[in-house]
């Protein structure tokens, strides 16, 4: 290389080599010792003290897991979509819906396989009780989840540096909404995941792998999660100008992931099925929509954020503003990231927002995809905050020369994490004490046929009613001769049925099934059949929801949990956990397992 092409070369490269001097820090990361739990980085004469990426990942990996065995099942979508279809797929039994259905075809196949291997697995080596099956995929989920949030965590330290990095990681350990996505069996969960790690590979300039990651969120998961890649792509297009590399990897990446998708869910469904265009057409392209299952006001995302995150949450919400002051106001060594600028890192979660905001059917699920972004723009908004008050501090005391910020406003950090955990460790409390009440209840009916002595070979019925939405899953069952059956109640909607017996039972097309939320009566089940009830008692009662604990000549009383009575509790005090004063504000109905006196089991 001659010295005029040496030259050129270094005035092309001035700008990066001088972002790369600013965040000396971020470059030592390499530098750590891997025999040591802790890293430490020096920068300006302060040591960052923050966790080793195997720290980091078994903190991660025991959180996860403590979702996966202790967090209820929060949104019914997650049991009759892809809980029962799981069970299907292992033991041939399970409940099917409308979106299952060969007419419809919105759902796929190809991502309960993925699942189901692991499971089928476990199942035939060791035959374990269904039960263990079910906490062993959440397990499985959580161990991905882990893998995915120490990728994230890694390329945040390199690409905003170790503090930003630091903080944003104990927002993801403590917050209950990572809690409750971590482990849940939905395609938006699955679009949480290889959202962070699209993101990590983007910020680290691996393009290919982003674009995988986001495909793979897309397309074997939940198509609107292609939402996320925008900014990626724009990136790619407009400011790198790779256009051969986004075309070229985009086509593989849909290609490795399609093919046997349709494949796939072609041969089970009976006809060529494409469930990701399938689920956009029916939501946005003229299909019957998604506003039949409910709408809620604009204001929902912002409570259901604030429950789910607190001040977290906040915080990430008020991260432009804080992005515009950190611009002005805070010294240009100080400031900046490694390779993007705060705004496009940031703009996955913000155009997410933008257009799911805006949508009047509105679910808790919808917003999983960016849970990791929140963690990370409030992380961002912290180390701001920061900065500025010390801006402000120099402004009125003289500073040592050398002075680092991190020296003076350590406590700022400490304060938000103490608080947001707490706050998050209280709502995972309450959540557990409020709401378990179903998945205890059906574990106390998995160890009843062991206990009463019922024959394996038994046919028993499982009624429920009101609160058919609560119902866990099929592997809460003792084993597959146990059946969960339907009672009429006040609900009036579309309910699940049991799939079809035979080799081509994904393929039929039943009469009862439909997109618009209507309601067959032939799904209803007997009650005087019944050998089982689930049923909630909240103090009211009409003709079709009594409270059957009540009729004792009829049902015997097996198992109670206390459960939540929403109308007769304080807000803030049915949300947050506080010891010693929770019981004062909190009323609790009961949950109940009955059993018939009339209706024995055929041994």
């Amino acid at each position: 290389m001659t010295k005029s092409q040496l030259s050129f070369r270094l005035r092309q490269n001035a700008p990066q080599l001088m972002r790369r001097d600013s965040r000396k820090e971020t470059h030592k990361i390499k530098k750590s010792v891997k025999t040591t739990q802790t890293n430490k980085v020096e920068a300006n004469n302060t040591t960052l003290l923050f966790p080793a990426g195997e720290t980091a990942f078994k903190t991660l990996l025991s959180a996860r897991f403590c979702a996966a065995i202790w967090s209820h099942i929060s949104d019914c979508d997650e049991s009759f979509n892809y809980w029962e279809p799981l069970h299907f797929v292992v033991f041939g039994k399970g409940l099917q819906t409308w979106e299952y259905s060969p007419e419809f075809g919105l759902r796929s196949y190809f991502y309960i396989m993925v699942h189901a291997v692991p499971a089928w697995i476990y199942h035939n080596l060791l035959q374990p009780n269904p039960l263990l099956i079910f906490y062993f995929v959440r397990c499985l989920l959580g161990l991905i989840c882990a893998f995915a949030e120490v990728y994230f965590y890694k390329a945040i330290c390199k690409e905003f540096g170790v503090h930003i990095g630091r903080i944003c990681l104990a927002f993801q350990l403590f917050s209950a909404g990572m809690f409750i996505a971590s482990t849940a069996l939905l395609p938006s969960s699955f679009a949480m995941y290889t959202c962070a790690a699209a993101c990590a590979a983007w910020w680290q300039q691996k393009f290919s792998l982003a674009i995988f990651f986001t495909a793979l969120g897309s397309l074997l998961g939940w198509p609107f999660a292609a939402l996320l890649g925008v900014p990626i792509a724009f990136d790619m297009l407009f400011r790198k100008h790779l256009y051969i590399d986004f075309i070229s990897w985009s086509a593989i990446s849909a290609l490795v992931i399609l093919i046997p998708m349709v494949a796939i869910d072609s041969m089970i469904y009976g006809r060529i099925v494409v469930a990701p265009l399938n689920i956009v057409k029916y939501n946005v392209l003229g299909g019957a929509g998604p506003n039949l299952y409910g709408t809620e006001p604009f204001s929902f995302y912002f409570v259901n954020g604030f429950l789910n995150f607190n001040f977290i949450w906040v915080l990430s919400l008020l991260s432009p503003v804080a992005i515009i002051l950190n611009y002005f106001f805070v010294p240009s060594k100080n400031k900046g990231t490694l390779y993007l600028p705060f705004w496009l890192s940031l703009s996955p979660m913000f155009l997410w927002l933008l257009v799911f905001m805006l949508q009047e059917h509105k679910e808790e699920r919808f917003l999983f995809p960016i849970y990791p972004l929140i963690c990370l723009s409030g992380a961002i908004t912290v180390d701001i905050l920061q900065k500025l008050c010390f801006r402000v501090w120099t402004l009125f005391k003289k500073m040592p020369s050398g002075t680092h910020y991190l020296d003076k406003t350590l406590f700022i950090m400490i304060t938000a994490i103490a608080v947001t955990s707490v706050l998050g460790v209280s709502r995972i409390f309450s959540l557990y004490r409020n709401y378990h009440a179903p998945l205890d209840l059906m574990m106390e009916l998995n160890r009843y046929p062991l206990e009463a002595k019922i024959p394996d070979q038994a046919q028993v019925n499982v009624c429920i009613g009101k609160d058919w939405y609560r119902y866990p899953s099929s592997f809460f069952l003792p084993n597959p001769n146990w059946n969960i059956r339907f009672i009429k109640s006040e609900f009036s909607g579309m309910l699940p049925a049991p799939f079809a017996e035979g080799d081509n039972a994904t393929s039929i097309v039943h009469a009862y099934f439909n997109d618009k939320n209507k309601e067959d009566s032939s799904l209803y089940f007997d009650l005087n059949k019944c050998h089982f009830l689930l049923d909630l008692d909240l103090g009211k009662e009409t003709k079709l929801e009594p409270i059957y604990a009540k009729k004792r000549d009829r049902w015997k009383v097996i198992k109670s949990y206390r459960f939540l009575n929403t109308e007769r509790s304080n807000k803030f005090f049915r949300a947050f956990y506080v010891p010693f004063l929770n019981d004062r504000y909190v009323e609790y109905g009961n949950f109940t397992l009955l059993q018939s006196t009339k209706v024995k089991i055929k041994q």
